[in-house]
């Protein structure tokens, strides 16, 4: 790509497709469920980086504009709407090659776990006004970012379960731990999404939607919001960890993503550049995800 391939892995939305892989990686592991197949992977990276990339497809028919993504996007729009025929195209074919396999696994899942399956594409879907509603989840502020973040936590945390249980018939050992899990995740999510609200705040200003940022300004976000609920979930961490009784080594490796997602939001004080915000404020969920992974390695094998 003539801009480079930095903007181009960042722009287009394939680093947050690795993430999403990543995350679920981590929690398979941390679970000790066993893998899902590599189709199911594949369709997870696909819809991820085209969910993302619909946000940005009216961008490709706009003017010059100063925002550098914009600008990528309408400088590369026969690219952007190629890849999102390409994407949707492998999406189906993973989706129908993973029904076909395990379709008895699908339809003999529990209730329970087919409301929580439909929770979570309703939610994305509501979240960039996809359905015929006029509850557009994108548009209600606050909530902006609780559901981004939900939608993450369901997807990386939910989503692994329920594979192991249909292709595997494996089911959770420890509810209590997955259900940690689900709301450590959707914490760090929705910590990273009001951070990526900071990016946005001019623009959601003009258009009067009261994100965090908006509503209380950028100091109070960050002092009064984003550090008090970080400092919350490491002291959650600190206990929960202590109670599974983990070695030293497994907390600093957990405590890590936290403590420098603590350190990111508070430099936020200062304006960033966009690539920052996709690079580092996005990396921590890869950073996130790789302490996981070594923590379950170092206790599977170093102890």
């Amino acid at each position: 790509m003539r801009s480079g391939f930095v903007p181009f892995i960042f722009f287009a939305n394939y680093f947050v497709g690795m993430l999403a892989v990543a995350l679920s990686v981590e929690t398979v592991m941390q679970l000790d469920l066993p893998f899902a197949s590599p189709a199911y992977y594949i369709l997870l990276f696909a819809a991820t980086v085209m969910y993302y990339t619909h946000a940005y497809t009216g961008a490709t028919k706009s003017a010059v504009s100063a925002n550098p993504r914009t600008e990528w996007y309408r400088t590369h729009a026969p690219f952007i709407a190629k890849g999102q025929k390409v994407l949707l195209i492998v999406c189906l074919l993973a989706a129908a090659y993973l029904l076909a396999k395990n379709s008895s696994g699908l339809f003999s899942l529990p209730l329970l776990y087919w409301v929580l399956l439909g929770s979570i594409p309703l939610a994305a879907l509501l979240y960039y006004g996809l359905l015929p509603s006029a509850f557009n989840l994108r548009h209600t502020g606050w909530l902006k970012a609780l559901v981004i973040g939900f939608v993450w936590a369901g997807s990386v945390s939910f989503l692994p379960v329920v594979m192991a249980k249909v292709e595997h018939g494996t089911a959770v050992h420890e509810a209590a731990f997955m259900q940690w899990l689900f709301i450590k995740n959707w914490v760090f999510c929705t910590v990273n999404a009001i951070m990526f609200d900071i990016k946005d705040y001019e623009d959601d200003n003009n258009i009067q939607l009261k994100t965090f940022v908006v509503r209380f300004g950028l100091q109070k976000t960050i002092f009064f919001i984003l550090i008090p609920v970080l400092l919350i979930g490491i002291i959650a961490l600190l206990i929960f960890t202590h109670y599974k009784n983990f070695s030293g080594i497994v907390i600093g490796l957990n405590l890590l993503p936290f403590i420098s997602l603590l350190y990111v939001a508070y430099s936020l004080q200062k304006p960033k550049k966009i690539l920052y915000y996709l690079i580092v404020i996005d990396g921590l969920l890869f950073i996130k995800a790789l302490c996981g992974i070594g923590g379950i390695l170092y206790l599977n094998y170093c102890c």
